[in-house]
């Protein structure tokens, strides 16, 4: 059975269910954020190459936009405690805004297999990639006491290009696998 699309999504609920989501996607991006840190971009201010960024834009799609930032913020500070990097509560907002942005595009997608849906899931990851790491990237301004031309070349734009890449590429794979489960499991 397909979802309804008359049927409004209350894509802020946030109960039990949503606060097991948030915590597997927060564990799931921290480890996998975590894994990945070895592989860091050159000239880059501690920027990785990091595939699971697509954790909270997927759980924010699926789960809606609190789950989304929930996953990202608590995500990436148990990815840098891990990592060794400390606490930057701007680069963990920003983070969140990657997964709260697209789960406010999850009110606009009821089956995730389909091309509107999909490219609906990319506007999502270039919209929340966007304005996530210009958050995170503009508080290096005053954090840290970098100049515009190192915010945007050393934080901004590594950081940035990362995100989409791997949005582009994961999301829509995660969004047409999560469709099946939903039609195997009679959702």
């Amino acid at each position: 059975m397909e979802a309804d699309t008359t049927v409004k999504k209350k894509i802020w609920a946030f109960g039990t269910k949503e606060v097991v989501y948030a915590a597997i996607g927060a564990a799931l991006y921290a480890v996998l954020t975590w894994a990945f840190n070895v592989w860091q971009i050159p000239g880059a201010g501690n920027v990785g190459i990091r595939p699971a960024i697509v954790i909270p834009m997927f759980f924010g799609i699926a789960f809606g936009p609190i789950v989304g930032f929930i996953t990202g913020f608590v995500g990436n500070i148990l990815a840098d405690m891990l990592s060794g990097y400390g606490f930057w509560i701007w680069w963990d907002l920003g983070n969140g805004l990657i997964g709260l942005i697209p789960g406010m595009f999850s009110a606009l997608i009821y089956r995730y297999n389909e091309t509107k849906s999909i490219l609906l899931g990319e506007a999502s990851v270039v919209l929340g990639s966007a304005v996530g790491m210009a958050v995170a990237s503009l508080s290096e301004l005053w954090v840290s006491g970098a100049d515009m031309k190192t915010v945007i070349f050393a934080n901004f734009i590594p950081a940035f290009l990362t995100n989409i890449v791997w949005g582009l590429v994961l999301l829509p794979i995660l969004m047409i696998a999560y469709a099946a489960i939903l039609k195997r499991s009679g959702r």
